[in-house]
């Protein structure tokens, strides 16, 4: 019984020992570590700040509620940056160098975080902003720095969307003064010019503008066009602007307010109602959250903690800054956590010291794994999809909302793939888009209707208007002074069109006209002058004839032309003399008869060359064949030779030569007919006057005076006009006393000129289109396509036939299609086929030489006749030319008989004394004393061919020259062939 007590005592002694065992080992497993974070957030007096901070410390509540097993806990180091940057950079030192942090949450604006990031850099802290937006930030490119919000960039195409959508061409952007408000204005510049909306000017409010500098400054805006404005800045500087901007009367009807991310969400938050009342119209963009479930509890359960924590703030609203800080204080638990729980402490870095600073001096241990961490953290948070792509969030749907009655109403969403829709609408667990567009929106004014962006200046009640001052041409524009009443009058046909331009328009635009004059009624200066006073902001527009070109179009913009334009020369017309001796040279320039002569001559030269050895027609004396060669090529102008050709290359040159006599000839007479029938021009082109020097004229003031110049004209030849008088005047003097050759005037005005002397003077065409007559309005004007529909609309219908009517009467457009050029023919007409002609008949001349020289210089050029001299054995090669050939197999008829194929010179029986068997000199020599005879050449007569039993005559001494026996089988086969022809016969 003992021995059992005791057994019992020890069991349980036991089991004792074991359960205190375990319940250390579990006390030991639930002990946390501890790691401190540093929240640097504007606490005094911004209710932001206190929305966050509140959020974040939920975060962690719900966190290691549901992440009981986690080791690690964060601690919350919190700062008052007080709104200030220095506040806030002396936060993050102490956070870093006293409590060691491994983190940091914040700061609230961009500015602050610029400074807090080179701190963070330093000590390889990581920064993580859920506020600090500015694009600029980007640029610092440091990793330890993660930007828990969206990129301001990111919603600047979310705003040109909405200016594009409806239709607004300028926007004015109105932005604080401070590295958050400038970071995002070359982005938006950028948006907006993809759109093409242009942005005339730049607002900045400084930080600490006082409301009468706010009211300066809308002020001024007032007395601008646009009436579409993009505020970017705080919530507190937004109020401010916005109560101002309706005291003053710009959240009225017409203008259009749109407001960026950070202001919608600062203004829509705001749990004071006149700050809503004071927004009323205007749109707002912001980062899109979807109502999940998840969000509404949390909602709830915030409001309320916020209300037991802050009893003296009544109606706070969660906004989109508290439910990025919860997902951001999510993000960094769950990085510390995976960074693992050792090297939480800081390490001091060496440094010299005569460093004045001690800044950074502390480098945290575990910083390149918890920014590893961060870099690979990806959950689903309240805002959607959490994770950080080269350390920023990707940007998602923005919401498009408009300030109606106690809120912000939705009324479409933009998405990066879509643009603009009005509600996304999931379809398989994706997000798609239906229908583009957006609902209905209400503008300031409480209306429907969407304003055109752009209103007539408050300050200037009418536009300024200018207007030429012409002394000719007055059916465009005309300024009449009224003595009796001190008064301008201005009408003219510009004007007419204008004024029923802007009679059609919806509203009421009023305007008046300004004459461009000096003093005393002379004009100011030229229209180039004129158009650039609109450029200069002196006038808000010029009406007039002025023509619409790319050097003024570079500084203003032009309505649509309601005339069209285009510069043409005037010339007198030349009636030709048909009396005149000489009139039938007058189709060709001398330099083409030159030409042409030569080329006979050349043509006539190389056909005698090629047949002067085998052709009896070009035989003879040397003036018969000089004749000959005369003849032949002057005759083949009227086709009229008789001379046959028989070498091939002769005929090859001749078919040439016959098609380009065949050109000259009909184009000859093309032109004499046109010179004999129609009135012909002093002038043929601008390029003749200028090479001539002549002098020409233009209208006063007249951008023409440009062209002429460009064209070579010197500038003391050129004359100026100020009415068709003048210009008839002009041309009467005749160019080189005081007056000109040609007038270069546009096409309007020369339909004016044109019908009082149309019997002098015609106009031919130039190559310079102009865009014809439009109104002048400055860069970005939108009246210019208010007043450029109206024109279409007029030039439609009938009301522009009417003014011209009114003005113009029945005014024909000046045609120069009665008058052609009086440009004789010249060189460079026909060259082509000179060239032809030439080429072809120098390669067969070319031939003949070298098959000439070939055949018989072999033996007269030989090297080894020394005793002989070059020069006479060239003389010896043109006597052998000058011989007749029969070693040609053509047989040509003349009126002697029929020449038969002999050896040289020789009879059809024998050879010459004086050449061997192919017309070379024999080997005897050559003879050339007077005694010796020629041998002539054997004819054989009509009786002879018909009479067989004739024989032919052979003289005795031509008998005794020939030893048959020295003949070479050659000769004896070609007398063999002449005998049998002979016995034929």
């Amino acid at each position: 019984m003992k021995k059992t007590h005791s057994k019992a005592l020890l069991s349980f002694f036991f089991f004792f020992c074991v359960t205190i065992l375990f319940t250390e080992m579990g006390m030991a497993e639930n002990i946390s570590i501890p790691v401190n974070v540093g929240v640097i957030l504007d606490l005094d007096s911004d209710l932001d700040g206190k929305i966050a901070l509140s959020c974040i410390e939920m975060a962690l509540s719900d966190f290691y509620a549901t992440h009981g097993d986690y080791k690690t806990r964060l601690v919350l180091n919190t700062r008052d940056s007080m709104k200030d940057v220095v506040g806030a950079a002396a936060a993050a030192l102490d956070l870093i160098k006293n409590m060691e942090v491994q983190a940091i949450l914040g700061p609230t604006t961009s500015m602050q975080a610029n400074f807090v990031i080179e701190l963070g850099e330093k000590a390889q802290v990581p920064i993580i902003s859920f506020s600090a937006s500015s694009p600029s930030l980007t640029s610092i490119r440091s990793p330890f720095f993660f930007r828990a919000t969206q990129n301001d960039s990111t919603q600047v195409n979310a705003i040109s969307a909405l200016v594009q959508a409806f239709g607004w061409r300028e926007a004015v952007p109105i932005y604080i003064d401070n590295e958050y408000g400038q970071g995002v204005i070359p982005y938006l510049t950028d948006a907006l010019q993809a759109v093409d909306a242009r942005v005339p000017y730049r607002s900045v409010i400084s930080p600490s503008a006082t409301d009468e500098q706010i009211v300066e400054e809308l002020c001024k805006l007032m007395g601008m066009q646009t009436r579409v404005f993009i505020v970017h800045m705080y919530g507190s500087l937004g109020t401010r602007l916005f109560s101002r901007a309706k005291e003053i009367g710009m959240m009225s009807e017409g203008y259009v307010w749109i407001m960026t991310d950070g202001l919608t969400a600062d203004l829509l938050s705001s749990p004071n109602p006149s700050v809503t009342e004071t927004i009323q119209g205007v749109l707002g963009v912001k980062p899109y959250v979807p109502g999940t479930k998840e969000i509404r509890d949390f909602r709830d359960r915030w409001k309320r903690k916020f209300q037991q924590d802050n009893p003296f703030i009544i109606d706070a609203e969660l906004n989109i800054y508290g439910l990025r800080g919860y997902d951001a204080a999510t993000a960094l638990a769950l990085a510390v956590e995976k960074s693992g729980t050792k090297n939480f402490g800081f390490r001091k870095a060496n440094v010299s010291r005569s460093s004045s600073t001690d800044l950074a001096t502390d480098v945290s241990l575990n910083g390149p794994n918890l920014l590893q961490a961060l870099s690979n953290t990806s959950f689903k948070g309240l805002t959607g999809d959490y994770h950080f792509v080269k350390w920023q969030l990707q940007s998602s749907a923005f919401q498009i909302v408009n300030v109606n009655g106690n809120g912000g109403r939705g009324t479409g969403f933009w998405t990066p793939t879509k643009g603009l829709v009005k509600q996304l609408v999931p379809s398989n667990g994706t997000n798609s888009t239906s229908l583009s567009g957006i609902s209905t929106v209400i503008f300031p004014g409480d209306t429907t209707g969407a304003p055109k962006g752009w209103g007539i200046p408050t300050k200037e009640k009418k536009l300024r208007i200018g207007v030429p001052v012409k002394s000719s041409f007055k059916q465009f524009v005309e300024v009449k002074k009224l003595p009796s009443s001190n008064t301008t009058k201005i009408t003219g046909f510009c004007i007419d069109v204008f004024d029923t331009a802007v009679k059609a328009l919806p509203y009421d635009l009023p305007y008046e006209y300004v004459p461009f004059a000096k003093p005393d009624g002379e004009p100011a200066g030229t229209y180039n002058d004129l158009v650039n006073q609109v450029y200069l902001k002196n006038f808000d527009a010029v009406v007039g004839d002025v023509t619409i070109i790319y050097t003024r179009s570079l500084y203003v913009d032009y309505t649509l032309p309601f005339m069209e334009s285009g510069v043409s020369i005037i010339v007198p017309i030349e009636s030709h003399t048909t009396e005149n001796a000489w009139f039938f040279l007058k189709p060709l320039t001398w330099d083409l008869w030159a030409s042409s002569l030569v080329f006979f001559v050349f043509f006539g030269f190389v056909v005698w060359v090629l047949e002067h050895r085998i052709n009896g027609d070009f035989r003879g004396p040397a003036s018969q064949q000089a004749g000959t060669i005369f003849w032949f090529s002057f005759s083949t102008m009227v086709f009229a030779q008789r001379e046959r050709v028989v070498s091939n290359l002769s005929r090859v040159v001749v078919i040439i030569w016959c098609f380009v006599v065949l050109i000259l000839t009909q184009s000859y007479t093309a032109s004499l007919s046109s010179l004999l029938t129609i009135q012909q021009l002093k002038v043929g082109d601008a390029k003749e006057l200028v090479n001539k020097g002549e002098y020409v004229g233009y209208q006063k003031g007249s951008f023409v005076l440009g062209i002429l110049l460009g064209m070579g004209f010197d500038k003391s030849k050129i004359l100026a006009y100020n009415s068709p008088e003048e210009c008839y005047e002009l041309f009467s003097k005749g160019s080189g006393n005081g007056g000109i050759a040609a007038a270069f005037d546009e096409i309007p005005y020369i339909r004016l000129l044109m019908p009082k002397y149309r019997s002098k003077y015609t106009v031919i065409d130039l190559s310079f289109k102009m865009g014809g007559f439009g109104f002048v309005f400055p860069k970005g004007s939108h009246l210019v396509p208010e007043i450029s529909r109206e024109i279409l609309n007029m030039i439609e219908g009938d009301k522009m036939k009417d003014i011209q009517d009114k003005w113009f009467g029945d005014q024909t457009s000046p045609d120069s299609s009665t008058s052609v050029p009086s440009n004789s023919l010249s060189i460079k007409t026909f060259w082509g086929l000179f060239l032809i002609a030439g080429i072809a008949s120098l390669l067969a001349l070319i031939i003949f030489i070298v098959m000439f020289v070939h055949q018989e210089g072999r033996v007269v050029l030989r090297p080894s006749d020394s005793t002989t001299s070059i020069w006479s054995k060239i003389r010896h090669l043109f006597s052998i030319f000058n011989q007749r050939d029969f070693t040609t197999h053509i047989a040509v008829n003349d009126q002697n008989g029929i020449h038969f194929p002999s050896m040289g010179t020789a009879s059809p029986m024998g050879f010459s004394a004086h050449t061997d068997f192919r017309g070379h000199p024999s080997s005897t020599g050559c003879d050339s004393s007077p005694n010796s005879q020629t041998p002539q050449d054997v004819v054989i007569n009509a009786d002879q061919l018909t009479n067989p039993n004739l024989e032919v005559p052979v003289k005795e001494n031509q008998k005794s020259n020939v030893n048959q026996q020295t003949l070479t089988p050659t000769d004896q086969r070609w007398n063999a062939v002449i005998h049998q022809r002979s016995k034929s016969y």
